[in-house]
């Protein structure tokens, strides 16, 4: 580790800390629906999709309306989805005539944009059609992203309304979302993206002369416009099989920079909205330190891990000064590529921009581990809000049985309602994750997929489902998942991940909003202050994290161990 690398790592976080607010401020007024800077242009745009959606935006939603409205525009997005890469081969914008995608890998893809997962069984070039990259999964980019978004503002509202049943009309979030935020913010980042070398273009592919002479084959594209959502969003969906490894989609340090920057700003400003939407700011930065202490760590971790060597190389006369520089870009370096794989991590992104596989045990173990916390560093654009606050609800419930005090949080007692779908929450990750991992790793077909065996083939096999699980989508990149097994399996893992979630948060939300919001007292725990922060870091290691340590034993710890030892694997 170098004080350079740690400069880099610390500009690119104090640079969101900084638009943290002002765009936190924004998105509030956007939900709403207030007057801002973008109103003249797009409230025009608004009122005419309501026109002829046949929305009323004054019609508010229960808890199950709204719910159901999600889960129909999900299932929705899913079938115009698939029939658009089955068909691909019939469609417009198929520059390399690539024909339709097979049926299970079209169910696994559609699955992964829908759910905001966005896990690639396929490697994009070779696969996916310009109208399928562009109508298809940069759609669903911007769409699952939304649904985030607005499933978060309804459980905002939950904490700041009393003795009502309604949390707001999904249609009318979702809309704002993408029109007011999302769009505006992608459209900016695309040019960046192209002032700094990205391609945009229709073209399909050129013919480029290497320095030896011969032929090469080069695929381009609307890589931009897809690049800037992916990262905006959370998606990371890339447009090229290795992702933001590749040079057009990620050309140098600049770009690597506003990615990551990218990555997180909407999702961390979108908790300091909540805490302006329920009313109480201080709960917000209570809520993004816990994140930022956890990320920060992961970070520092990877950094260390790759900066460290690997005692296998230098017995074979590397230079252990030089760390570990496998699978890594030079143009980012070890402080660019720690950066990334924990920030892809700590989010749901799933973009990588050096393969997860090639890193040391301890350095592959973090991203996983950030993973399996439940993707709430701060997660997802709105799914990672969401999936905090379930953190928090039982973080002062248990803090409540410690110190006999009333579990309440914002204002709104918890009870066993609200306790029972926040468990029911939270273990839907381990099992899918687990299950789907233990059962493949005893089957042949899911063994076939396999590139190593060991220790590092069972990490191949449940980092996979636990990014399937978690809505993350990157890879070890060691298995071969474009099977009818994994296709399908990692599949339902990313159903349950998203929608197995999701109910059981509205269902909390539409308990909370019916109750009476109470004024703090003397027997009220403070959840704004340095000892919630603490509980609600240890309530997230325990529940989303301890419970994987007997598979992550098996996996990247014993494959640490057997390197130190000098042992292949």
């Amino acid at each position: 580790m170098t004080l350079v690398g740690w400069l880099q790592i610390s500009l690119t976080l104090l640079a969101v800390l900084l638009a943290i607010k002002p765009l936190g401020l924004y998105m509030s007024h956007v939900f709403a629906g207030e007057r801002t800077l973008l109103s003249p242009v797009l409230n025009p745009v608004e009122r005419a999709f309501y026109a002829v959606a046949g929305i009323d935006k004054t019609r508010e939603q229960n808890w199950i309306s709204y719910a159901f409205g999600v889960l129909l525009f999900s299932t929705a997005g899913f079938l115009v989805l698939y029939g658009i890469l089955r068909l691909q081969n019939i469609l417009p914008l198929n520059p390399q005539g690539f024909a339709g995608v097979a049926p299970d890998l079209a169910f696994n893809t559609a699955v992964s944009f829908i759910t905001n997962t966005n896990w690639q069984s396929y490697g994009g070039e070779t696969t996916m059609s310009h109208f399928s990259q562009m109508a298809g999964l940069t759609v669903q980019n911007f769409l699952s992203t939304a649904t985030g978004m607005a499933i978060a503002v309804a459980l905002s509202r939950a904490f700041v309304r009393s003795n009502m049943t309604t949390l707001g009309n999904f249609w009318v979030d979702m809309t704002r979302a993408t029109l007011y935020v999302l769009l505006p913010l992608a459209v900016i980042v695309a040019l960046l993206f192209i002032a700094l070398g990205m391609p945009q273009t229709l073209d399909g592919s050129f013919t480029a002369t290497t320095l030896e002479g011969a032929k090469q084959i080069i695929s381009t594209g609307p890589v931009a416009s897809q690049e800037a959502i992916k990262q905006l969003g959370t998606n990371g969906g890339g447009f090229f099989n290795v992702n933001a490894a590749h040079p057009f989609e990620n050309p140098n340090a600049f770009s690597n920079y506003l990615g990551v920057f990218s990555m997180l700003v909407v999702s961390s400003a979108m908790v300091y909205a909540f805490g302006q939407i329920a009313g109480h700011r201080r709960q917000a930065w209570a809520l993004l330190s816990a994140m930022a202490i956890l990320l920060i760590i992961g970070i520092g971790a990877v950094y260390w891990a790759e900066t460290s060597g690997n005692p296998i190389l230098t017995q074979l006369g590397v230079d252990s000064l030089q760390g570990n520089m496998e699978g890594k870009e030079i143009r980012f370096g070890q402080a660019g590529t720690a950066l990334y794989a924990a920030v892809t991590t700590g989010l749901s992104n799933g973009g990588v921009n050096a393969m997860h596989a090639s890193l040391t045990p301890l350095g592959g173990l973090i991203p996983m581990f950030l993973i399996q916390l439940g993707e709430v560093l701060p997660g997802g654009v709105g799914s990672g809000l969401y999936g905090m606050v379930i953190f928090a609800i039982l973080t002062v419930f248990v803090a409540g049985l410690m110190v006999g005090r009333t579990p309440e949080f914002l204002g709104k007692k918890i009870e066993s309602r609200e306790m029972k779908f926040a468990m029911l929450a939270v273990l839907v990750l381990p099992l899918a994750i687990l299950g789907f991992t233990a059962i493949s790793a005893i089957l042949p077909v899911g063994l076939a997929g396999l590139l190593n065996k060991g220790p590092h083939g069972l990490s191949e096999i449940l980092y996979a489902y636990s990014s399937a699980a978690g809505n993350n989508g990157s890879a070890f990149a060691g298995l071969t998942a474009n099977s009818i097994w994994y296709n399908t399996t990692l599949g339902i893992a990313m159903l349950l991940g998203r929608f197995a979630y999701i109910v059981p948060v509205l269902a909390i939300a539409g308990s909370l909003v019916g109750k009476q919001k109470v004024p703090a007292s003397a027997g009220t725990f403070p959840t704004d202050g340095p000892l919630f922060v603490g509980l609600l870091i240890g309530i997230i290691i325990i529940l989303g994290g301890l419970q994987y340590f007997p598979a992550l034993a098996l996996g990247p710890i014993v494959e640490h161990f057997l390197m130190l030892s000098g042992q292949t694997f």
